[in-house]
């Protein structure tokens, strides 16, 4: 997901960065600055990269195949036009990440010390594994199956949110089940039922819709006997099941094999691999190699909202209660509480 943005995002007049050979350069550019950022700021990440998609993705797969060549004939049609505006944007909708690109990254984030891991297969859920296992405290992705794989903590919009000036979503598993009085159980069925990557979901059936099923026959199945299959037809021969064992028991690595290690980074490795044909300033990185030594000499590590900017999203009510417990007496003290909660 990091490997996309910085493909679409990183660029110089319009055009991705390139090496002397014109070997696309934009994706390291962007993966060496924002682990800096995020080092210097006390985050500690990993970064974990997809293994083999799993055989009931092939539809959802097919499909973005499709917009792709769609968008191939927009661009094609908008390049005759001399459109510029419209070439630009289906040039980024063409962007795709290579096993080239995503070796390259690997590389560079062992020479600078970070870790990271091969999943065997889906990536969203190699980081709920590790996040359940207590090994991180988050996983950071715009993949909301992250929550359908069980991952307690679900950050939202790290990747854009300084580009964009946006906070950081904190999402709590716990909280959404207690808030809607589910089981994990069946917030994989509803997750479903709302739509996923490895199956189809019933036409005709909203979010709305899904939420009131789900709270009343409580399963997928008992669904399928109560409602209007005419008014609402399931797909044919529909892999529900083998959808949710999907989420249930995803293909992982234990990660209780699994080590992270934090390094001294190999500054003339780093310098040997960024400039030279690749191009990259090498006053620029030795400088950036200085900002990770200095971050590892911390030993704390920050909270996320040293990093972000964080809004409140506490209801008007609590905030007025806060308010008031924040206000001083007649004695001119101040009552006890009144914060609000931030992200640690």
């Amino acid at each position: 997901m990091c490997l996309y943005q910085f493909l679409i995002a990183v660029r110089s007049e319009g055009a991705q960065l390139t090496s002397v050979d014109g070997e696309t350069t934009s994706h390291l550019m962007g993966m060496f600055y924002r682990t800096i950022r995020l080092l210097e700021s006390g985050i500690k990440p990993v970064y974990v990269f997809d293994g083999k998609p799993p055989e009931m993705k092939s539809g959802e797969l097919g499909k973005r195949a499709e917009k792709r060549a769609e968008a191939q004939k927009a661009l094609d049609k908008a390049t005759e036009a001399g459109d510029t505006a419209e070439v630009d944007k289906f040039t980024r909708r063409l962007v795709k990440v290579t096993k080239q690109h995503g070796e390259e990254a690997k590389e560079l984030l062992a020479l600078m010390g970070v870790p990271y891991i091969d999943a065997p297969c889906e990536a969203e859920a190699q980081c709920a594994a590790l996040v359940k296992a207590g090994k991180v405290f988050a996983t950071a992705t715009e993949d909301m199956d992250a929550l359908t794989f069980g991952s307690s903590v679900l950050l939202r919009h790290m990747t854009f949110s300084e580009a964009r000036k946006m906070p950081i979503q904190e999402i709590h598993l716990s909280k959404i089940l207690e808030s809607m009085d589910l089981t994990l159980d069946q917030f994989i069925d509803l997750c479903i039922l709302l739509g996923c990557d490895y199956t189809d979901s019933i036409k005709g059936i909203g979010p709305k819709k899904a939420v009131a099923l789900i709270n009343e026959h409580k399963s997928i199945e008992e669904i399928l006997k109560n409602i209007d299959t005419t008014k609402y037809p399931p797909p044919e021969n529909w892999s529900y099941k083998a959808a949710r064992r999907l989420f249930v028991e995803p293909e992982v690595t234990d990660p209780e094999t699994i080590e992270l290690k934090w390094s001294d980074p190999d500054e003339e490795g780093v310098v040997r691999f960024l400039c030279g044909d690749k191009q990259f300033s090498e006053e620029r990185v030795r400088n950036g190699i200085k900002k990770i030594m200095k971050s590892r000499s911390g030993s704390t590590q920050s909270r996320l909202d040293g990093f972000f900017k964080v809004l409140s999203t506490t209801p008007a009510k609590r905030k007025s209660e806060d308010s008031k417990k924040n206000t001083p007496n007649k004695k001119g003290k101040m009552a006890s509480g009144g914060r609000g909660r931030k992200p640690k």
